[in-house]
């Protein structure tokens, strides 16, 4: 029993303790690693990508991925200090790349690092679109997801750790270490990631509206994924992203506020969608 309480007490201090403020939301977030063990670790693996794939330079796409990219990293910035943020994101090294691949991704590591592949831009289909998804991924960024889903798995690790030890019949022990990966998997671990991937769009819709970037077309964009992915996408609960329905109705309820947020920096009128 002793070692009992001072496991469950032990997890209890690290949660407490362990924990950092998402400025967007204002909500507490499990913070088990620091960014400064995260981040050199970060950039440390993009590099890696970046040597082991064709990067794109030098033409109007890729020039168009770091320019669209400095505008939502710097639209950011003006938020983030406009609301008391100063400083935060102190270690972030802003990074944009183009990757000739015909995956239909892009994708951030912590502390910035973000990667654009070629097979995404003829779904995207204009500049605008592009703009959508840097904001989403910044926004995992700025949101610290990455550093949240280590601490996350660390937790779980943990809470399976604690299980072994509380659990003494050997029958019990057996039937909780089969269902406990599956349960929170399902239970935990995908309805998690879902919740950041929801969270990133609505940071990134407001981002790209304060670049000056039309939010309504990030639901267009996801319109046009939903069609290119033809239907092949696990249940919703089984995934760790959200339904492409759920996707185009939240993004579509959400223009509204971004609207409203780029008009207190001074956005009068958005960009034009910037074919290409």
């Amino acid at each position: 029993m002793k070692i009992r309480n001072k496991i469950t007490g032990l997890l209890a201090v690290i949660l407490v303790a362990s924990c950092a403020t998402n400025p967007f939301t204002g909500n507490q977030t499990m913070a088990l690693v620091s960014n400064d063990q995260l981040f050199p670790t970060a950039f440390q693996q993009y590099s890696q990508v970046l040597s082991e794939n064709k990067i794109i330079t030098g033409t109007s796409q890729s020039e168009m991925i770091k320019r669209v990219g400095q505008r939502i990293a710097s639209s950011a910035e003006r938020w983030l200090n406009a609301n008391g943020y100063q400083g935060y994101l102190e270690g972030y090294q802003w990074e944009y790349n183009l990757i000739d691949d015909k995956s239909v991704n892009a994708w951030c590591m912590p502390g910035g690092k973000i990667a654009f592949y070629t097979g995404i831009l003829p779904i995207a289909e204009n500049e605008t679109a592009i703009a959508a998804i840097m904001g989403h991924e910044v926004a995992h960024a700025l949101a610290n997801h990455g550093q949240q889903r280590m601490s996350a798995a660390y937790i779980q690790q943990g809470i399976a750790l604690a299980g072994n030890v509380f659990i003494e019949d050997d029958k019990t022990r057996d039937i909780f270490n089969q269902s406990y990966g599956i349960g929170t998997e399902v239970g935990l671990m995908l309805p998690f990631s879902r919740s950041h991937e929801t969270q990133a769009d609505e940071i990134g819709l407001i981002l790209m509206a304060v670049a000056g970037y039309n939010p309504s077309e990030a639901a267009e964009l996801w319109k046009r994924m939903d069609a290119n992915s033809g239907g092949q996408a696990p249940p919703e609960f089984l995934s760790t992203h959200p339904a492409n329905a759920s996707r185009i109705e939240n993004l579509t309820s959400l223009v509204s506020r971004a609207n409203a947020e780029a008009k207190k920096y001074g956005v009068a009128s958005y960009r034009p969608l910037g074919k290409y």
